[in-house]
Parts: structure tokens; sequence; C-alpha cells
């Protein structure tokens, strides 16, 4: 009996001693602005865009700028609707978008601080979009339809708009001066033209400019295709040098958890409850299986995120500091510890200033 009580604490020393409990340390860490929260919509394109943006003023001019997620998203319902009406309802009308919707809505609309368009009512502290849609959407499709109780769709979409984000702004205060939202622009010295966005499939021709196929594109926006390790090593370098990154990824995977504060790829299914809390050994991501897992719909365009650092564990394995729009409460004050392999596999896309790119992949890219 006492032998095996011995063999029975040995076994639980061992298991004991090689449990590598994670033990983060940061390599690149890059100041960015607080964590906010998307609250009960699907606006993470406008978020993480803003957060980068906020970044990004900082970067070129030293300025830090609590920059309005809700305006861009006021303003790019306005594209939403007209590009539904003109598809005659066969176009995606949903809550999502892409971060090129937030430059295109910048280069027409201009940039608002949040304290001049916080989207927000009354008392109210947090979104809540559930309702905007439906009835955009009731509108629209009774327009498309030539439903003779509606014959002005722009009127009552307006409307709905107005009550539910916010009324346009031609001019406001801050810090003590009058703004227009474009001389606001001008001021913060941002240029949306200076952003390219970049990914990595093999459907296309390495450093061609291709539309990609995903559904909240509906704006049918641009991406410039790149080999997976050269797009890896952009991030790297990106943030190496001093440039945060817009992030497009996969977070319905089952090891994507913001409440251990995690993403990884487990090379064995029976980690990926142990992964949570636990360095596992990780898959070795190819472009072959990649570009797979894109095509049979496992990997999917449903979230985005700021990339703001790289962080190492104990055993020197890298993971990506991304900052998540869900709040603070969750783990590591509401930012996400994303692994190679998960960045390697489940990233859709990244946009970055071009600055930030090599002078010869820009070389190769025609830019």
């Amino acid at each position: 009996m006492k032998k095996i009580i011995l063999f029975t604490l040995a076994i639980i020393s061992y298991n004991f001693a090689t449990a590598q409990k994670y033990e983060f340390t940061p390599v690149t860490d890059i100041e960015a602005s607080s964590v906010k929260s998307q609250g009960n919509t699907g606006t993470c394109w406008s978020f993480s865009s803003s957060s980068f943006l906020e970044s990004e003023i900082e970067r070129i001019s030293g300025q830090k700028i609590d920059i309005s997620e809700m305006y861009s998203v006021r303003t790019t319902y306005d594209d939403k609707a007209w590009n539904y009406v003109m598809r005659q309802g066969k176009a995606q009308f949903s809550e999502g978008g892409l971060a090129h919707d937030v430059m295109n809505a910048i280069n027409k609309n201009g940039l608002v601080p949040e304290a001049a368009f916080t989207g927000l009512f009354g008392q109210a502290v947090s979104y809540n979009h559930s309702k905007i849609v439906p009835e955009l959407k009731l509108v629209l499709d009774k327009f498309i339809k030539e439903d003779s109780t509606i014959t002005n769709w722009e009127t009552p979409t307006k409307t709905i708009l107005d009550e539910n984000i916010g009324v346009y702004i031609n001019q406001f205060e801050y810090n003590g001066k009058s703004y227009t939202p474009q001389s606001f622009l001008a001021m913060t010295k941002l240029n949306p033209n200076d952003y390219i966005t970049l990914t990595t499939f093999t459907h296309k021709p390495e450093y061609s400019k291709f539309i990609l196929d995903i559904p909240d594109n509906f704006s049918y926006g641009s991406f410039y295709n790149l080999s997976l390790n050269t797009y890896m090593e952009v991030i790297d370098n990106a943030l190496k040098n001093g440039y945060t990154i817009e992030l497009d990824i996969d977070v319905s995977e089952p090891t994507f958890s913001s409440k251990n504060g995690v993403a990884f790829i487990p090379k064995n299914k029976e980690d990926n409850k142990k992964g949570m809390t636990e360095i596992v050994d990780e898959m070795v991501i190819t472009s072959t299986f990649r570009q797979a897992e894109f095509e049979n719909y496992n990997t999917t365009d449903d979230h985005l995120m700021h990339i703001t650092g790289i962080m190492k564990d104990q055993k020197g394995n890298k993971y990506y500091k991304v900052k998540n729009s869900w709040g603070t409460s969750l783990a590591n004050g509401g930012y996400i510890y994303v692994s190679e392999a998960f960045m390697q596999l489940k990233s859709i896309s990244i946009m970055i200033h071009k600055d930030a790119i090599s002078k010869e992949i820009k070389k190769n890219l025609h830019i």
C-alpha cells in the first residue's frame, strides 16, 4: 500500500512539475487608448478601427484624442442603405463592416471626437442597436418591393438613424476651438489614403490586389495579397517599429477565450480545455491548410480588433497582444493574447499604415 501511495504521489508531483501555467512577458508593447465596450452592437469594425486610428494620431502628431466610433457607424449606414436599395435587396445588410468602411466614412464625412458625438441618449451608458437593422430593413424591403406605403426610403431611414444613433453634426467645439468634421480630421494629421489592407490567400496571386469575397465586404474593398510568411513578417516588423495594426479575425473557435484572455490552435483537440490556462503544443500552420479552412467555412470573418504588441510565454512562444472591444471586466483588462498559430490560421486581414511596410514589399505591391 505504501508503495502505491508513493507511486501516486510521484505521478501527481510529476504532473504538477510539468504543467506550464501561462506566464506572459511583453516583447513589444505599444501604448493604446483605453479599452471600451461596443455593447449590444455589431460594430466591432468601428470600435477597433477607431482605437487603431487613435494610436495612429498619437504616433503621427503626439495627440491623445478619443474619437467617436458612432459617428463612423452613423455615416456608414447611409452607404449601406444606398447599396442595399440599388442592388434591389440582393446585398448584405447588417451591423457588420470592415476597417476600410471607417476609412471611407472619414474620407467622405470627416472625423469627430467622442465628446461631440457619443451615439448615446439621455442617461444611457451602453449601446443597444438590436432594433436598428430590423427597422431599416422593413423600410428598405418595402420600398424595393414597391409597397405604396413607402415612396421615399431616405427620409424614414434618416429618422431611424437619427433617433437611434444621432443627428449629423456640422460644427462643434473641442478644446476651446470650433471645428467641422473635415477641419477636425485635418487637425489630427490623419490621411485615410495612407492605409492599406493586407491578406494572405492562395486563390489569388501573390502581390495581387483583389476584392475579398466575405459577407461584410458590402463596400467591395480591395485587399493586397501576400504569402503567409510575408504577411506574418509584416505584422512583426510593424509592431517592432512602433506601428499598431487593425485586425480582422475569426473568433468563433472554441479555443478563442475572452474569459481566459488567450487564443490558440492546439495540436491535439484533447488540449482545448487545458490550453485555456496552460501551454500546449500547437499546430504547424501552412498556407494550404489555412486556405482549406477558409473555403470550408471553418475560418470566417466575424470580429475586428486592434493589435498593439507582442508577448511571449515562459517557453519563448510568441503571442500577439490584441485589444478587444468587449469591456474591461474580462481577462487581461480586455486584451486577448493570440498565439502565432492562431494568427496564422484565423486572421482574415490586417489594415496598416503603408509606411510600416518595407520598401521591397511596397515595390512588389506597386504602392
